[in-house]
């Protein structure tokens, strides 16, 4: 938990606000006006942003300054002003042993095939039957196989039928809670299984009071898995083609399994950062605007010319626009709705921040209209097409399409956007029935994206400077405060 003295800072800087006049109509979001707030919150000093750390600390104090600056208010009820604290349990490998069966007789995988992490402080689990459940899921999202006290192996891989099936933390979810004793994850040759391993043994976050996933997890490399289904009669290819059918039920394998872990926990909290921009004419309905805070902190091993992963582009940009967007709001003329803004954290360890957010709201769910969520936004230039995460909903594709239009912004929807909803604090929200959209630029010229995507992202490289660019942020700034003003008027949008 944060300090008294921490508390008080807070409430010091929203006490020593300077009013900014309101001017006659919203000037235009400049890449200056971005610049700023990025080179601060991605520089070094800030140590990477991760929650529990001094970086969260100088984080939250510098959000909470620019939004009370901007005349933003703490959101009433909460103990800390301006914070919502989010419990959290962080969990670290300190070892793990595998060993396999085959038709009861021992398997030696390559020493570096496997990696576990376990749930608990320590686990031993023996003799476990494994079967193998493709995809995990069916056509239905349901369970495809019995699980109970055995070890289910399962594919990393996106789903590659059905509508919004979930992904693979989700899918691995749902085994341990129908009865896996341990879920190993057969990974996929797009991610580089070093770079898996690496990730594996570094540490987790999820939140205090969720579902207990099962007692181990882990992943199986690619040649692993294979090796182990040869020696136990199945074809590695075969079986993860057999495993595409929306009906695959699912095979028991000639194999048990003797798991070990042992593992560093510690509880902490973290905290998302909350503002109201009180309406004109409040109707009972509200706007959220939200982006994550939060990077992955220091995380390059010791040795290495440059540790932090600073996040500029993911996500201080979209901390930028959020400062930027209230400032426009608030000092130009007051809409009629409240508007909240909330930037949320423990994002990168799987939108944590935002589901806390969603199963304990400062403000009622179905009072929000709708959800703008800022992510990873300083990857197009200017001129880039607009696309919607989350679009489908006719009348708020009409709202986006009006107010891109009115900036001379075109609209692309060819759908490719679609492949990122379940990747971005909006799904935590939409999942409890809130519509919730992420519209701009970057997630419609995809090269762009991709080329951020293989390069910087989640490295050390995701630095502040002049490189980065800011025109499309900055157009993507500007089309937020206009769908802003279009969802709080009481008389143009009725607050489905």
């Amino acid at each position: 938990m944060k300090t008294l003295n921490f508390r008080a800072a807070i409430a010091a800087v929203a006490l020593s606000a300077i009013a900014v006049p309101a001017c006659a109509a919203d000037a235009p979001i400049t890449e200056a006006d971005l610049a700023q707030h990025m080179r601060i919150l991605a520089g070094d000093s800030f140590e990477g942003r991760a929650p529990g750390t001094e970086g969260e600390d100088r984080t939250i104090a510098y959000v909470v300054g620019e939004w009370a600056k901007a005349g933003l208010e703490a959101v009433p009820g909460s103990p800390t002003p301006w914070l919502q604290a989010v419990p959290l349990i962080e969990s670290q490998s300190a070892g793990g042993d595998a060993k396999f069966k085959v038709n009861g007789r021992d398997f030696a995988l390559p020493a570096d095939g496997v990696v576990l992490t376990g749930r608990d402080a320590t686990a031993s689990l023996a003799d476990l039957p494994a079967v193998f459940v493709g995809y995990g899921v069916d056509g239905a999202g349901k369970v495809n196989a019995d699980v109970r006290g055995k070890l289910a192996i399962m594919l990393f891989e996106n789903v590659p039928f059905g509508d919004k099936l979930p992904r693979y933390r989700e899918r691995r979810q749902l085994l341990a809670d129908a009865g896996a004793s341990a879920v190993l994850v057969i990974a996929t040759d797009a991610v580089p299984w070093d770079q898996l391993r690496a990730s594996v043994g570094s540490k987790s976050v999820r939140l205090a009071g969720a579902t207990m996933g099962a007692p181990v997890t882990g992943f199986l490399s690619t040649a692993a898995a294979d090796a182990l289904l040869k020696t136990a009669g199945q074809d590695g290819a075969a079986i993860r083609e057999a495993a595409k059918s929306a009906d695959y039920r699912g095979v028991a394998l000639p194999v048990t399994a003797s798991l070990s872990t042992t593992t560093t926990v510690r509880a902490f909290a973290s905290n998302n950062i909350l503002a109201k921009l009180p309406g004109a004419k409040p109707d009972g309905k509200a706007v959220l605007f939200l982006g994550h805070w939060d990077h992955l902190g220091i995380c390059a091993p010791e040795g290495e010319a440059d540790r932090i992963c600073n996040g500029a582009v993911d996500n201080a940009s979209g901390i930028a626009v959020l400062i930027e967007t209230a400032k426009r709001l608030a000092t130009g003329p007051r809409p009629d709705r409240d508007i909240y803004f909330l930037a949320t954290t423990a994002e990168e360890k799987g939108l944590l921040g935002a589901h806390y957010f969603a199963d304990h709201p400062v403000v009622p769910l179905g009072d929000i209209t709708v959800a703008l969520n800022i992510d990873t936004i300083a990857i197009s230039p200017r001129g880039t097409p607009v696309a919607t995460i989350g679009r489908g909903k006719p009348a708020y594709d009409a709202v986006v399409r009006a107010a891109a239009t009115k900036l001379g912004r075109k609209l692309d929807e060819d759908g490719e956007a679609d492949a990122f909803i379940q990747r971005q604090d909006g799904w935590a929200l939409g999942a409890k029935g809130v519509t919730s959209l992420m519209v701009g630029g970057s997630f419609s010229d995809m090269p762009l994206l991709e080329a951020f995507l293989g390069k910087d992202y989640h490295r050390p490289a995701d630095n502040f400077s002049d490189k980065v660019p800011l025109g499309g942020a900055a157009e993507d700034a500007d089309l937020h405060v206009a769908l802003g003003r279009a969802f709080a008027n009481v008389k143009s949008w009725p607050g489905n």
